[in-house]
């Protein structure tokens, strides 16, 4: 199996909601299976035991109590589902698919379910198993604890600026592992690359469409030594490929062509949708979505805008520090390594404020917000990406003069505030026309 069929298995295992409640229920009856046989060789006092009937009793009620709230749960998912869906942003279900509560209590609720189900079948006149039924009463107060815990954490979770906080910290994540791969593993050049008239002495071609969602940098890189060899990448994590794009390009002398193009194939993981795992930009993705959403005619909530802005441009800062000039390629470099193309700073910029400023345009807060973060970034980003902030405050200047033209509240459009409006600005109270005052005499 390639690296790229174990990643893809591997991202299906983490947002699938049926493999660890079917390994709780596994456990649950091998479980029962145990605690039978341990009960047939140990006798406990009097206090510890059930009669068949109150054994019985507590069992069933347990079954059907466990039954009832899996139910239960899985009505809450879809509803949590159906809501994140059309309120927040479709891509954010990637996220949500991967929550280890989730899938920790309906693990823990089937498992209940179908350890006091065996139990129940080996009550007999003179076998009660004391040590089962215990041990179900205790998972049963476990799982209530644990389903008043996953109730409260998606409650919470189903608040849009939570749902911006979750985004932010997985690009920060995603970005983290991008930079320290790109500056451990060496090699690796992030940028274009443009090779003259050379020809390539490999061209691999998409054989099927989907998004880039990964790529095995270090296995690259030590095949690409090993073959003293320079690999292109065409396209960067997250981009759309379709049937016979060109992938990857190797420059040198790679040996059989099909070997190597199946263990560079195999390098690629190819799948239906984005993964955050190595792309940043589907994070950012993520909390502009959010963001115009609340913007649209239909919700028209601008604060819920502004609390996105507030991760989004902690997120920005973060790319924009980040140092990744230093290892483009360029020519007369050693013709052995990879090239990766990533997104530029000034990508990330504009995915991250052109829709909320179009779709916001009329909102003084959000315009104010966006002011704010803008001219905060132009203070923190590297020196080689304030031009782009510049360029971006811009075109937020003519915006606002486009929106705000003739009203009374242009001038406090155009004031930079944190929190979007009410916050400490330079705001100019404007004074009532001289007409409508009262003289104090008259």
């Amino acid at each position: 199996m390639t690296w790229a069929a174990r990643f893809r298995v591997r991202e299906n295992l983490r947002e699938s909601l049926w493999v660890v409640p079917l390994l709780g229920a596994l456990t649950g009856v091998l479980g029962a299976f145990l605690v039978v046989a341990i009960d047939r060789t140990v006798h406990l006092p009097p206090q510890w035991q059930y009669s068949v009937s109150t054994a019985s009793t507590v069992l069933s009620a347990i079954v059907g109590a466990m039954a009832a709230l899996t139910g239960f749960v899985v009505t809450v998912t879809v509803l949590v589902v159906q809501m994140a869906t059309g309120t927040f942003s479709a891509r954010y279900m990637r996220l949500w698919y991967r929550d280890r509560v989730l899938k920790g209590v309906l693990a823990l609720l089937i498992g209940t379910l179908a350890f006091s189900f065996p139990l129940l079948r080996r009550i007999e006149t003179n076998f009660v198993p004391n040590i089962g039924v215990t041990v179900a009463g205790v998972l049963v107060v476990v799982g209530l604890v644990m389903f008043v815990l996953f109730l409260s954490r998606f409650v919470h979770r189903l608040r849009p600026v939570a749902v911006a906080a979750l985004a932010a910290e997985a690009m920060r994540r995603s970005l983290g592992d991008d930079v320290a791969g790109i500056r451990d593993v060496g090699d690796v050049f992030v940028g274009p690359f443009v090779g003259g008239d050379e020809q390539s002495a490999l061209a691999i071609r998409c054989n099927r469409p989907g998004a880039i969602q990964a790529v095995n940098l270090p296995a690259m890189v030590m095949w690409a030594r090993q073959h003293e060899c320079l690999v292109v990448m065409r396209h960067f994590v997250g981009e759309f490929i379709e049937t016979d794009d060109l992938l990857i390009e190797v420059y040198g002398s790679p040996g059989s062509a099909d070997a190597a193009e199946r263990t560079l194939r195999g390098l690629v993981a190819v799948g239906i949708e984005r993964t955050i795992e190595q792309d940043p930009g589907f994070a950012i993705r993520v909390m502009v979505d959010v963001a115009i959403r609340a913007l649209s005619a239909a919700i028209n909530d601008p604060t819920t805008a502004v609390q996105v802005l507030n991760y989004l441009g902690d997120s920005l800062r973060v790319i924009g520090t980040a140092e990744l000039s230093g290892h483009s390629w360029h020519r007369g470099a050693p013709r052995r390594g990879v090239v990766v193309p990533f997104r530029r700073w000034e990508d990330f910029l504009a995915l991250g404020v052109t829709e909320i400023r179009e779709y916001g345009s009329s909102s003084i807060q959000v315009m104010r917000r966006m002011r704010a973060m803008l001219e905060r970034l132009s203070e923190q980003v590297l020196p080689e990406n304030r031009a782009a902030v510049r360029a971006e405050m811009a075109r937020l200047d003519a915006t606002v003069a486009r929106s705000f033209s003739g009203s009374i509240d242009g001038d406090r459009a155009g004031i930079a505030d944190r929190q979007g409006i009410g916050g400490p600005g330079r705001l100019e109270t404007v004074e009532p026309a001289t007409a409508d005052r009262v003289s104090p005499s008259a």
